[in-house]
C-alpha cells in the first residue's frame, strides 16, 4: 500500500521560504510520479508541481515558476518542494500525490492514485 506523508509546512512572512517534504512508502516500482497540489480556503485544489521518475521531467504551474523547485532523493524515498519568495496567495494546504508512468507536462488531481493528508502553509503579509 502506497503511503505519503507531507511535512515542512508552517507560518512564514511574505518573501520567506519553506521546504516541503513528501516521504513515500510502499512503492513497488520506479516509474513513479509525484505531484504537489494545494487548496486554499474556498478554492478548488490546483496542481502546483510534478516530478516524473520515469523520465526526469518536471512541471510547474505558471504562478510558481521561478520560485518553487521540486527535487527528489531516492535514497530517502522523499520528494521535496522548495518554495522561495513566498506570497500571501501561496497560503494553502499542500498535498503530495503519487501516480505511475507518465511524463510531467501537466499535473491533474484526477490522474493521481494516492494522496497524503496535507501540510498547511500560511504566508503572512
Amino acid at each position: 500500500e502506497v503511503q505519503l506523508v507531507e511535512s515542512g509546512g508552517g507560518l512564514v512572512q511574505a518573501g520567506g521560504a519553506l521546504r516541503l517534504s513528501c516521504e513515500a512508502s510502499g512503492f513497488s516500482r520506479d516509474d513513479y510520479v509525484i505531484g504537489w497540489f494545494r487548496q486554499a480556503p474556498g478554492k478548488e485544489r490546483e496542481g502546483v508541481s510534478c516530478f516524473s521518475n520515469l523520465d526526469g521531467t518536471t512541471y510547474y504551474t505558471n504562478s510558481v515558476k521561478g520560485r518553487f523547485t521540486i527535487t527528489r532523493d531516492n535514497t530517502k524515498n522523499t520528494v521535496y518542494l522548495k518554495m522561495n519568495s513566498l506570497k500571501p496567495e501561496d497560503t494553502a494546504v499542500y498535498y503530495c500525490a503519487a501516480a505511475w508512468s507518465f511524463p510531467c507536462t501537466v499535473v491533474r488531481s484526477g490522474a493521481m492514485d494516492s494522496w497524503g493528508k496535507g501540510t498547511l502553509v500560511t504566508v503572512s503579509s
